[in-house]
């Protein structure tokens, strides 16, 4: 099996050795998006603000690849204070549709540039 990249500039890019989203036959990874706008600026901010710049992130990513929210089957949620809990689960559930991809929340001590969430996902081609 060949993995193919897959890239866009409507995201962020990767910031360090690593692939934006990396297709693996029916399947593909994603990296974890944190509140960065496409072109690499912070967004301001609290969780709210942030957690809308990662599904669009997330959006873009998946537009990219041919596919959309309803083709993602796994998500893991990074929060550095689970009592965001709520208000990051509003946002994200606008988005999904059912049946809702299986997902994990964890509070982490600290992510990258200091944000307050970042999400990576897997996301699978459907076939009639």
């Amino acid at each position: 099996m060949k993995f193919e990249q897959v890239t866009t500039a409507e995201a962020p890019p990767a910031i360090g050795p690593y692939s934006q989203g990396l297709r693996a036959g029916d399947f593909v990874f994603f990296s974890g998006q944190i509140p960065l706008r496409p072109d690499g600026t912070l967004v301001g901010g609290g969780i709210v603000e942030q957690a809308e710049q990662v599904m669009l992130n997330m959006a873009a990513m998946l537009k990219a690849a041919d596919l959309g929210f309803s083709d993602v089957v796994k998500t893991t949620v990074y929060l550095t204070n689970l009592g965001d809990f709520s208000l990051v689960n509003e946002i994200y559930g606008r988005h999904f549709g059912q049946p809702a991809p299986a997902r994990a929340c964890v509070q982490v001590a600290a992510l990258p540039r200091g944000v307050e969430i970042e999400i990576e996902w897997i996301a699978c081609l459907q076939r009639s």
